[in-house]
């Protein structure tokens, strides 16, 4: 009787059983086992895309990983998208910045609580000959000089909270949009780069505006008006509402982001000397 010298073989469906590993098996041959490597703790975090296109994560996370050994996984969208991830249980903690959508999430029992990590601002770019005259620090009456002129707007039209915010100043101005108004659903970094392309107004976190490399014609024109104040959130899942959420994990995380490392390292992150963030935790 012949042997093939193959004990496995690959199907369809994976590994098959050759007669030799059969018989091998019926003799009490067992093949060792390679040894499983643990795998190390880790989080998925649900984040806005202002936080991971700044680079103010890949600033902060090495810190701590080195100091708590758990990997975290960003998952950036806009604030709206981050947020209904939080709620179906896909992530384990949410930072975003929509207040009123964060304490509407924790009120919906999704989170136990929300605390204040870090603040910055909106800024109103556009070309710097600024042709609808918009220079100045009042982000209302600058939008309604955008409808009165029908000067080029880009929103991103994403249910971020950039979107949000840039939905309550109109509100606020009273004023239709006019015909240069165009959502491009989009992230910041890619409305940075439409808005650059097309000579249009926009609203940015300044966090993503400082990092972003293609300004072209862009400059700030609108700031310093204190509705333009732009506070972002941590927050915990609920493990009542999702028992599966990494819980302990997430807390540490949370934790961190809060302590004196935590916000110290925040406050360290700058592009060009200038600082992106601004640490306001109070436990």
């Amino acid at each position: 009787m012949k042997w093939s010298g193959t004990v496995l073989f690959s199907t369809r469906r994976g590994w098959g059983v050759s007669a030799a590993a059969l018989l091998l098996g019926a003799l009490g041959w067992v093949a060792p086992m390679a040894p499983v490597a643990a795998q190390s703790p880790s989080i998925v975090v649900a984040s806005t895309t202002s936080t991971e296109q700044s680079g103010l994560f890949g600033h902060i996370l090495p810190e701590f990983t080195q100091a708590s050994g758990i990997a975290v996984k960003v998952v950036a969208l806009g604030t709206g998208q981050a947020i209904d991830m939080a709620r179906r249980g896909d992530a384990d903690v949410l930072f975003v910045h929509d207040k009123a959508a964060e304490e509407k999430f924790v009120a919906d029992g999704f989170a136990p609580r929300r605390f204040d990590v870090m603040y910055n601002d909106f800024v109103l770019v556009g070309p710097k000959a600024d042709p609808a005259q918009l220079r100045g620090k009042d982000i209302v009456a600058a939008l309604r000089k955008v409808a009165a002129t029908q000067a080029p707007f880009v929103s991103r039209g994403d249910k971020s909270g950039t979107h949000a915010a840039e939905l309550r100043f109109w509100q606020q101005a009273g004023a239709d949009k006019g015909s240069g108004y165009k959502e491009c659903g989009c992230g910041m970094g890619p409305a940075l780069n439409m808005a650059a392309a097309t000579g249009s107004y926009l609203l940015a976190d300044r966090g993503t505006w400082l990092s972003f490399k293609n300004k072209a014609d862009l400059a700030v024109l609108v700031e310093g008006d204190p509705r333009l104040f732009n506070p972002y959130g941590v927050m915990l899942v609920s493990a009542a509402k999702h028992p599966h959420v990494k819980s302990a994990e997430g807390q540490k995380f949370v934790d961190w982001v809060l302590s004196p490392a935590g916000q110290a390292s925040i406050a360290s992150y700058k592009i060009n000397g200038e600082q992106l963030f601004f640490p306001n935790a109070v436990r």
